[in-house]
């Protein structure tokens, strides 16, 4: 029996260990199929075209805008990012998928919810400010300009939890994943994701 189709977003604060914590889901469940996103930033060094975004220039982006080819996007620490449409009906259309996992920000989640009110969404937190800052400064790829930047940008972003179905705290990554794991096992029991199984069982009838 196939698991109900879950929409899963999850996001945080830039260094709240979002990208990790992906990674493990991913691995934990492998029916369950990552959305790259579409930006326009840069590709930093181990990151490749078509497996951790598409990259595409700000002409490209806004063309695609127009068509209203992205169910979600916004501009986040000076680029854009989107989420296309045909993204989430190649998954649908997959039968050996099911679900997608969104990472994105608290934007893109309020426009993914206003549109798909059964998505779940979840947000990391880090345990302290002061942890935050230390995983930033740990980024060999970030300058001090863009460490000082998505600080600043944190506390925005964290401004914006009580939108949000579920809050982990990623103070231990093997903590934190169990979390994970737990909301997604609970969403996938959910009365009206298994409804239409009880249904038909009903409708099977009596011996």
């Amino acid at each position: 029996m196939s698991d109900p189709f879950l929409l899963l977003i999850l996001s945080s604060p830039s260094g709240a260990g979002k990208t990790t914590l992906t990674r493990k889901l991913r691995e934990k469940f492998p029916t369950l199929r990552f959305s790259i996103s579409h930006t326009t930033r840069k590709p930093r060094a181990n990151e490749a075209d078509g497996k951790d975004y598409h990259f595409i220039d700000r002409t490209q982006f806004d063309e695609l805008v127009e068509r209203e080819a992205f169910l979600e996007w916004a501009h986040v620490h000076e680029n854009c990012y989107g989420t296309s449409l045909a993204e989430i009906e190649r998954a649908k259309s997959d039968p050996s998928c099911s679900g997608i996992i969104f990472d994105i920000d608290y934007q893109g989640a309020r426009q993914i919810r206003a549109k798909v009110p059964e998505a779940v969404s979840v947000f990391i937190l880090p345990p302290s400010m002061v942890e935050l800052e230390r995983r930033l400064r740990g980024r060999a790829s970030e300058s001090e300009d863009a460490v000082r930047k998505r600080f600043a940008a944190a506390r925005v972003e964290i401004e914006h939890y009580g939108f949000f179905d579920y809050l982990v705290v990623n103070d231990d990554v093997d903590s934190a994943f169990r979390h994970l794991e737990g909301v997604i096992l609970a969403e996938r029991s959910r009365r009206f994701r298994r409804a239409e199984l009880a249904e038909r069982l009903l409708r099977a009838g009596t011996l």
